[in-house]
């Protein structure tokens, strides 16, 4: 065969399966250009999905505060956010009857590391002032413990539960109604609160 007729034709033979490649890959099944998103796009729709995902997440762990003292708890979870309103409640009752039942018996050990230092001085004076013989109101039970309020002044927090408790001395038995108010310097190392005031309520 002539050698220029045998080029010509592996030159033909060339162009026709180029062609049928650039048609393959140009084109889809129904004769329309294949779209294919470009990294941009691909991108954008990824961060769009993405984005509320992550902001539920973020917020999936944050308690979330109802009742006059919400906004208080709110600030005071803020700066410290191993604060939890169920566990600090769990703390209060027991704190109540832990400090009233040491009270009853005169232990001033007991109560001494769970009061501010003025809380602590009138209890010691109570103390002392009581008759030898007296018999002392003891808890029997608590009626009712919710919190009042809350507050972040700085790094010190408050929390004010109002309590309603009966008492009993053997011979009678009384309601008392009060609201202490709860301590805690939130940068501290220390986890416990401390006694920072009491008032009556009404």
């Amino acid at each position: 065969m002539d050698p220029v007729m045998e080029v010509m034709i592996l030159a033909a033979v060339a162009l026709f399966v180029l062609s049928r490649l650039y048609f393959a890959l140009g084109k889809g099944d129904n004769d329309n250009p294949v779209s294919r998103p470009t990294p941009a796009t691909a991108g954008d729709d990824a961060t769009n999905k993405a984005k509320p995902r992550d902001e539920a997440m973020a917020h999936a762990d944050k308690p979330i505060f109802t009742g006059p003292a919400a906004g208080g708890l709110e600030e005071i979870y803020n700066a410290d956010r191993s604060f939890s309103t169920p566990d600090f409640m769990r703390g209060a009752r027991a704190a109540y009857e832990i400090i009233v039942s040491a009270f009853a018996r005169g232990d001033r050990d007991k109560l001494r590391p769970m009061l501010d230092d003025d809380v602590y001085e009138a209890w010691d004076a109570a103390i002392a002032a009581r008759e030898p013989d007296q018999p002392a109101f003891e808890l029997l039970r608590i009626r009712k413990a919710e919190i009042e309020s809350a507050d972040l002044d700085g790094d010190i927090a408050r929390v004010a539960v109002r309590y309603e408790a009966e008492l009993g001395d053997g011979e009678m038995v009384r309601t008392a109604k009060e609201i202490w108010t709860f301590m805690r310097n939130v940068r501290a190392d220390d986890p416990n609160w401390i006694l920072d005031d009491v008032e009556v309520a009404n």
